[in-house]
């Protein structure tokens, strides 16, 4: 064996159809493109959810509500997790950098801090927002709340 007598395995190549290369190959005359309509022609392209004429099922589907293009979309935490990350790390001082690190948050998202569970550690939080619940039960701690 060697570079002269290397070959692909069997049946695993094929030859493309070579198209409108006259009516001898078999391929001629309309090129496997049918006769006439928008298919035949040279630049179609079918538009994305074309359904051959029939309604297409955006169009069928009713649509209601409306999306608010003013939106603010938070990513929550809440304050049971906050202690846990107190308890297990150590943490006194949370910042939008120690919720990356600790893979809570993503570094393009708002953050809000919530209320749900306990917390028994003195912290220092910074974020985006808070509910009323969180920063009663911070402060009630003795920790300290500041909005970015």
């Amino acid at each position: 064996m060697d570079l002269s007598n290397l070959k692909p395995a069997e049946g695993s190549t094929k030859n493309r159809k070579r198209i409108g290369r006259g009516q001898g190959s078999g391929k001629g005359g309309t090129s496997t493109r049918g006769h006439k309509g928008a298919q035949s022609r040279s630049g179609y392209s079918k538009k994305p959810g074309f359904e051959g004429g029939q309604m297409p099922l955006f169009r069928r589907v009713p649509k209601f509500g409306f999306k608010n293009i003013n939106r603010k979309e938070y990513r929550g935490v809440n304050i049971d997790i906050l202690q846990k990350l107190a308890e297990t790390k150590n943490i006194s001082v949370f910042n939008k950098e120690v919720l990356i690190a600790n893979g809570l948050v993503n570094k393009n998202d708002l953050v809000k801090i919530l209320g749900r569970g306990d917390l028994t550690a003195k912290l220092e939080v910074e974020a985006n927002s808070f509910s009323e619940s969180a920063v009663k039960a911070i402060e009630s701690k003795g920790g300290t709340v500041s909005i970015v």
